[in-house]
């Protein structure tokens, strides 16, 4: 019996930490996009390299 007298004040202090930090997280935008980090691993975004033009082509075209 004695420890309810320590289990329910523990327990409440618990819940209301366990409140806090999830209204810290939707106050400081943890949950605003839930799917697009799973996206943005599936698409390409590596840009294709640019082609160099050989030099001889460029003095080609001054002379």
């Amino acid at each position: 019996m004695e420890s309810i007298y320590l289990l329910i004040p523990v327990s409440v202090v618990l819940v209301f930490a366990i409140a806090l930090v999830f209204w810290w997280s939707v106050r400081s935008g943890q949950f605003d996009d839930l799917e697009g980090p799973g996206f943005r691993i599936l698409m390409d975004e590596d840009i294709p390299p640019v082609e160099k033009k050989p030099p001889e082509a460029d003095e080609s075209k001054k002379g």
